[in-house]
């Protein structure tokens, strides 16, 4: 699908064609829409594969007057009873005239573009649109990290209730997602310090401002999904200490009761043997091997309970 934007005003909205200063917006393009894209705005074919390929890491790269800006935006879907974040790379294409968004998916800070939730928006100024879109992006990487890190401490307290494995997992899963969103971070990160060169697109005055702030704005990403991942290590190594040591405990009290019920067996095998001369006490007595099997049971117990067995 493609769509154009361009700002009327102090809002955006969508028109029909396409025109000098707007905003070109395609999701998921058939093969009839990428031939198109490639022969209208004069672009290298490979800027569109690259950008419709979920496995392209951040870069930044200018061919045949136009530039492919790829950058990775945080996702969020659930799954089951969880949520699952995971990044997805989004192409953006500043060619001679317009800025061109390319996504495999529909995407919400692009949505949110389109439907003029982000203010201050200027089609016509491609720079600082690509600079407030990187911007967006980075802001919601903040704002997953947050959610991650009340996801987790609600798992721990989970944890520390429970002690089940499925716990464990869901941390296993967040510590993935925060892997997935420090390196994506890192990759963007090393793509906005090629672009503060000014060698890929022309930056102005506020343009470096707001280039500044971006590039700020992900470093304490960074540094969040750093801490947050760092964190999550400790608790996961600790759980699975306190899951290993419970597991440990249980299987002495079951060791220590199987020692102790199975002294009844013992002692009533051993009169149970039909064996003349009379070795065992009491044998003439049927209480007697009862009493006996109650006693030593006692005993066991508590020599048991005094090494902490039981």
């Amino acid at each position: 699908m493609i769509e154009y934007f361009k700002t009327h005003g102090s809002g955006i909205g969508r028109i029909d064609h396409c025109c000098e200063g707007a905003w070109v917006c395609v999701t998921a393009p058939t093969p009839e829409e990428i031939q198109s894209l490639i022969s209208d705005f004069s672009l290298d074919p490979d800027f569109i594969r690259s950008s419709l390929d979920e496995e392209e890491t951040s870069r930044i790269e200018s061919s045949e007057g136009s530039t492919l800006i790829i950058i990775d935006t945080p996702h969020v879907e659930k799954q089951d009873d969880s949520v699952v974040y995971s990044t997805v790379p989004i192409g953006i294409i500043v060619a001679e005239q317009n800025v061109i968004t390319v996504s495999l998916r529909e995407n919400a800070i692009i949505t949110e573009f389109a439907e003029g939730v982000v203010r201050g928006i200027k089609t016509e100024y491609k720079t600082q649109l690509v600079l407030k879109f990187m911007l967006r992006v980075t802001n919601r990487f903040l704002q997953y990290l947050r959610q991650i890190d009340r996801l987790s401490t609600h798992v721990e307290q989970e944890i520390r209730k429970s002690m089940r494995t499925s716990e464990l997992v869901k941390l296993i899963d967040i510590n993935k997602s925060l892997v997935y969103f420090s390196t994506s971070l890192k990759g963007n990160e090393i793509t906005i310090e090629k672009m503060m060169r000014g060698r890929y697109i022309k930056l102005y005055d506020d343009d470096q401002d707001l280039l500044e702030d971006v590039l700020i704005e992900v470093r304490q990403a960074i540094e969040m999904a750093t801490i947050y991942s760092t964190v999550l290590a400790g608790t996961m190594d600790a759980s699975s200490s306190l899951i290993s040591n419970d597991l440990n405990v249980i299987m002495k009290v079951l060791a220590g009761i199987t020692v102790v019920v199975s002294i009844p067996t013992i002692i009533s095998g051993l009169y149970g043997m039909n064996i003349n001369g009379g070795f065992l006490p009491g044998a003439q007595w049927w209480w007697f091997p009862c009493l006996l099997s109650v006693v030593i049971m006692a005993a066991t117990a508590y020599i048991l309970h005094r090494k902490n067995m039981l």
